[in-house]
């Protein structure tokens, strides 16, 4: 690997670039669900005018995923940002597995088998029943169970959070009805005994991320685990217990429950048990992990830790090797932006709150959790209350700690992750949506203001749309989707519509224009980040969005 080669036409020096990523800010169909437009955003607005303007893709192919109605997500997105090429991701990578069925001829997966059937004890899966294919997808999870009954493993048990975030928030029954239905044609043949043991809202339990909320993962440890908690008879009678007696609560946010057999619970996960975290994402996956391979847990009291057989979908940290085991080897990234940059002496600040430090350090570095030697990393801690409570969320303090970085003068290239329009826009609460769109739209004119007195360049995307489709729209019949009752269904989950990227030299003295690139999209960043620090991006990249005239 080499060091960047100079731009013999861009003579570019003491100038910061500062890339944005407006997080869940796509481009809509300026209608009443679209809370981009409804937003007021004089400054994107002065952006367009002003500044290059363009749309690119951050969905389906363009990021990795297998079909091009696969939404994006910050983890793909981050991905093809930093790593300025498009790499089979998670979704992809396991299809593949399934198909080729090397998944099931692994090393993983037969000693995750021989252990369940030598010691005649239970495989359990844990994951988010889902077919939003961001963190999971239903498909694996009956490809795996098919596999387990021919590999003759008599019982399984299976621990399922219910998602209402990457598919319609009060969706679960749907997929609930699926997987019963599923697991009946199996228990037809009275030798197998596979069934729903636990669960909860996927923001309520299990699924943390960052070490943001620990008890989240002590209440799915004490759920599936020890088999701790509020008795039903069917996760379908939990899911409509806990709507009557919550109105309006939406499927991430729904309490745990554990399915009960003769007054105990049917599935605790006990020693010599198989356990399979099936979600292949790994943001969200990393600090259950943790809690079952770590033999001194000190976030919490686990009361007992089992000794099972752990494995996930993945491996969700290549460099901590997490977890032991995986089923599917995450793709191979090499050569990112960050380490072109580092071994050619360009200076890195990236910054983050909480929510969002991890892509924009970890996901866009190509999964990986080291620094580069010229980086400087800043994560600003996330609020621990509901997102739609502080829309602006920490975007203020964000932008002061990048105004500082723009004015000491160290950093040559700025990365800046705001993370306001998909976390709030996840909520569905349109005004809160609104509210965080305007908050990035005022941080960002507070940032041009100091670009122009450091002669910078801004280069602001977005790594998916949210924010920009709150109601559920029939893109066939092109309308938005309504109840009986005149009520929008309300949508949480990513968009599929493209991005805006906006290029504003505050010199005024580029000679750049618009680069004609089939299918634009996100990974093109990169290229288009080296060009704007004055050098020439790597051939192996995605071209650059921009050219000189």
């Amino acid at each position: 690997m080499k060091k960047l080669k100079q731009h013999n036409k861009l003579n570019i020096k003491n100038r910061p670039v500062v890339l944005v990523i407006m997080d869940g800010v796509g481009i809509g169909e300026n209608n009443e669900g679209d809370c981009v437009a409804l937003a007021k955003t004089p400054t994107l607005d002065w952006l367009k005018d002003n500044a290059i303007y363009t749309e690119i893709k951050a969905h389906g192919k363009a990021v990795g995923l297998p079909e091009d109605t696969d939404m994006g997500n910050s983890e793909v997105g981050h991905n093809a940002i930093g790593c300025g090429r498009v790499f089979n991701q998670g979704a992809s990578l396991i299809d593949n597995a399934i198909k080729s069925r090397s998944i099931f001829e692994g090393s993983t997966w037969k000693k995750l088998s021989e252990n369940t059937i030598l010691n005649n004890s239970t495989l359990h899966f844990i994951g988010l029943l889902s077919d939003g294919k961001v963190h999971s997808n239903i498909n694996h999870l009956e490809a795996m169970l098919n596999e387990a009954k021919s590999n003759g493993i008599k019982q399984v048990r299976l621990h399922l959070m219910t998602d209402g975030r990457d598919v319609p928030p009060v969706s679960a029954l749907d997929y609930v009805e699926r997987i019963e239905n599923f697991l009946n044609g199996i228990n037809s043949n009275s030798n197998f005994d596979y069934c729903i043991a636990s669960g909860g809202g996927r923001m309520k339990i299990t699924m943390d991320r960052y070490d943001a909320d620990w008890p989240m993962i002590e209440k799915g440890w004490n759920t599936h685990v020890n088999g701790k908690g509020r008795f039903f008879k069917s996760m379908r009678d939990a899911i409509l217990t806990y709507r009557n007696e919550n109105e309006g609560i939406l499927d991430q946010d729904l309490p745990p429950f554990i399915i009960e057999r003769n007054d105990k619970a049917c599935g605790p996960i006990i020693d010599k048990d198989s356990v399979i975290l099936f979600n292949y994402r790994g943001d969200r996956a990393l600090e259950l992990t943790k809690a079952f391979e770590e033999d001194n847990l000190l976030e919490f009291d686990r009361g007992r830790k089992p000794d099972i057989m752990y494995a996930g979908m993945m491996q969700y940290d290549g460099d901590l090797c997490i977890p032991n085991l995986f089923l599917v080897s995450p793709p191979a990234i090499n050569k990112t932006l960050s380490e072109y940059l580092s071994i050619s002496g360009i200076t890195q600040y990236a910054i983050s709150e909480t929510q969002k430090f991890g892509h924009v350090t970890y996901f866009f570095n190509g999964n990986n959790s080291t620094k580069f030697s010229t980086e400087e990393w800043v994560e600003i801690p996330s609020d621990n209350c509901p997102f739609e409570e502080k829309p602006r969320m920490k975007s203020d303090f964000i932008t002061d700690n990048v105004i500082d970085a723009i004015n000491s003068k160290k950093f040559d290239f700025i990365r800046v992750n705001y993370p306001n329009g998909d976390m709030v826009g996840h909520t569905g609460i349109i005004p809160a949506v609104i509210e965080s769109v305007e908050a990035v739209d005022q941080n960002l004119n507070r940032l041009i203001e100091v670009l122009k007195d450091n002669n910078g360049i801004l280069i602001c995307s977005a790594d998916h749309g949210n924010a920009d489709e709150m109601i559920q729209f029939d893109k066939k019949n092109k309308c938005l989707m309504y109840d009986q009752n005149n009520k929008p269904y309300l949508k949480t989950s990513h968009s599929l519509n493209p991005v805006p990227l906006y290029i504003y030299d505050a010199s005024g003295e580029l000679k750049i224009k618009l680069a004609k690139v089939d299918n634009p999209g996100i990974s093109s960043l990169a290229a288009t980040s080296i060009m704007m620090l004055g050098f020439i991006p790597p051939s192996e990249y995605t071209p650059s969005l921009v050219k000189i005239t």
